[in-house]
């Protein structure tokens, strides 16, 4: 496990948390990622933290119960669902920092 989120704490967000909070549309996406990869990463803009009145933390324990997934780290703002049936290593190196999306 400490290896996976070595892994996946060097791979960039793909979902942002705006200013309108965990919409619908959000919790959608996430749930697709987590199908499609088996992990998502999530980053969370500050006005959410400050309209929501809630911690990052619950943020992101809210996020997990919603899609039902494991929360595997939180750091910052920042944080990692992996899905409970195993992640697609393969997918992580596709989503390093750095690397630009191929198509």
């Amino acid at each position: 496990m400490k290896d996976l989120k070595g892994q996946l704490s060097q791979t960039r967000a793909t979902v942002h948390i705006g200013k309108r909070g965990v919409t619908e549309e959000v919790v959608n996406e996430i749930r697709r990622q987590l199908k499609d990869r088996g992990f998502v990463k999530v980053k969370i803009e500050k006005s959410v933290i400050k309209i929501l009145e809630l911690d990052r933390k619950e943020v992101a324990e809210e996020v997990a119960a919603r899609v039902g997934a494991e929360l595997l780290e939180v750091r910052g703002r920042t944080f990692i669902l992996i899905d409970r049936k195993g992640v697609r290593v393969s997918e992580i190196e596709r989503f390093k920092k750095g690397r630009r999306k191929r198509r």
